[in-house]
């Protein structure tokens, strides 16, 4: 950093920068000049505090769809490239004026399973048909690896605190936009649900990777409400007050857990409603510290929805829309010689996806056909009736195998295995808060695993909050190594005298 910034402050920075921006602004049109006054001042916003800049990337990155599809004006980079570039600007710019040391790399195995498979898609640069779209996906997961580095570095002394509540904060608010679409404000035609309500997509522009979007931040929000819940239950037993500060936290998370919920049932997606049902009773097993109690817990929770919908509480057109789900994905295998109906075209077109990754795969087996290659290759391993591709598998688990063959595959599994074991470990952190979003986090990943067996939910920019979601993991497995290593020094210690 030059010597003058070390003398200036990020707020006299950032005026400083929005200074010379203006004066070049001056000499262009009057339509790029608004693009950079409001450029500026979104800088002079959150030059305050990084943790203000990430709250911007969070809650507008998913507004890339919505930009895409309904704005007349063309951004030389997507809304979360732009937000993730001044983030990271404004983090490296207050870590230098503020600390003045190197960046700590995490020595964590997230980041490391992470990285082996970046490394690993790299590789499928060789057999890519299109650089381009290899670039695009690629470097998703390379901004994965830097959320996960920063998060760690700017999350410590409890500042990760305000990072959940972010994190939440931003599939609130995606979730008020996908209400009011359900509620009649800019519903499509085609997503008609018995003739009144419309499927919510949000600002996703579909309804499925809206709902897997909320589902996967929903889990960390019911379990923060869980935490605050009991953190003021045991302050009120002991001491017969609440304090203000814990009320609010909890009405935060209780009402955003509402209101996600809510978000979910409203996108009418067989898939987030699966999802969603399956990361509760992983949380329920995760909750107890005993196995037996797991066990126990888990079988309860599931005992009380099959009894929701055994006793028909569960709205009858749920259940068909689930039911349906399950019947029509089992019902044939080879979509070659099925007819294609009304009732069963959307669901013909998945599986017809679904073999076109197969084949894929069969042809380039090892390193596949290039990192986001699948819309590019498609025509050649098409099915007959299925001229369009749909941009991807519609079966993340399939698209990585067609994408990056068998090596890409098995890097992706065994990144999975290490983020599952290194979460399920950070369940023992002594931190009631912490360990509630540790599970939270857990029934994120049960929800994301399966939901990917349905749809591809690394789009519209939620790979950001996916970073910074390991980012968290990381930090928590961090603190109860950290943990360990000083209480295994000060025992050594000890015994020494």
């Amino acid at each position: 950093m030059l010597p003058l910034a070390k003398k200036l402050s990020p707020i006299d920075m950032s005026l400083l920068l929005i200074c010379i921006a203006l004066g070049v602004g001056a000499t262009l049109q009057p339509i790029p000049l608004v693009i950079l006054v409001t450029l500026a001042l979104a800088i002079l916003v959150v030059s305050t505090s990084p943790i203000t800049a990430i709250a911007m990337m969070l809650i507008l990155s998913p507004l890339r769809t919505l930009i895409a599809t309904e704005s007349a004006i063309q951004l030389p980079l997507d809304i979360g490239q732009i937000t993730f570039l001044i983030f990271f600007m404004m983090w490296l710019f207050h870590h230098s004026i503020q600390h003045q040391t190197r960046i700590k790399i995490p020595n964590s195995p997230i980041l490391l399973g992470v990285l082996g498979f970046t490394v690993a898609v790299g590789m499928t640069v060789l057999s890519a048909l299109s650089i381009q779209f290899w670039l695009t996906e690629w470097l998703k997961w390379l901004t994965i690896v830097v959320m996960i580095i920063v998060t760690v570095n700017l999350g410590r002394q409890k500042r990760w605190e305000m990072l959940v509540a972010i994190l939440v904060a931003s599939g609130v608010a995606n979730a008020i936009v996908g209400l009011y679409i359900f509620f009649g404000g800019s519903g499509a035609d085609h997503l008609l649900i018995n003739n009144r309500f419309f499927r919510a997509f949000g600002t996703f522009g579909q309804p499925n990777p809206f709902g897997g979007f909320l589902g996967i931040i929903l889990p960390v929000s019911i379990m923060a409400t869980y935490a605050y819940g009991l953190q003021i239950w045991q302050q009120w037993r002991i001491t017969e007050r609440m304090e203000i500060k814990q009320i609010a936290k909890i009405s935060f998370y209780a009402s955003a857990s509402f209101i996600m919920f809510t978000g979910i049932v409203a996108s009418w997606s067989r898939g987030a409603w699966l999802g969603f049902i399956v990361s509760i009773g992983v949380m329920a097993f995760c909750l107890p510290k005993k196995l037996w109690q797991s066990i126990g817990l888990a079988g309860i929770t599931l005992s009380l929805v099959g009894a929701l919908w055994v006793g028909g509480i569960i709205p009858m057109s749920i259940q068909q829309r689930v039911l349906s789900s399950t019947q029509e994905l089992f019902s044939f295998s080879d979509v070659r010689g099925v007819d294609i109906t009304n009732i069963n075209y959307a669901i013909v077109e998945r599986l017809a996806h679904w073999q076109a990754a197969i084949n894929m795969a069969q042809d380039n087996p090892w390193l596949g056909i290039g990192l986001g290659n699948y819309e590019v290759a498609y025509a050649q391993y098409r099915l007959i009736n299925w001229e369009y591709p749909l941009g991807h598998a519609h079966n993340y688990y399939l698209n990585i195998l067609a994408e990056a063959g068998i090596i890409g595959f098995l890097f992706y599994v065994t990144m999975w295995a290490i983020i599952v074991i290194v979460t399920w470990q950070s369940r023992s952190h002594p931190d009631l808060l912490t360990r509630s979003i540790s599970i939270g986090l857990m029934g994120s990943w049960a929800y994301f695993s399966f939901h990917s067996l349905l749809d591809n939910l690394y789009v519209n920019n939620l790979f950001l909050h996916f970073g910074m979601m390991l980012g968290l993991v990381a930090l928590f497995h961090l603190q109860i190594r950290n943990s360990i290593q000083w209480g295994t020094y000060v025992a050594s210690q000890s015994c020494g005298k």
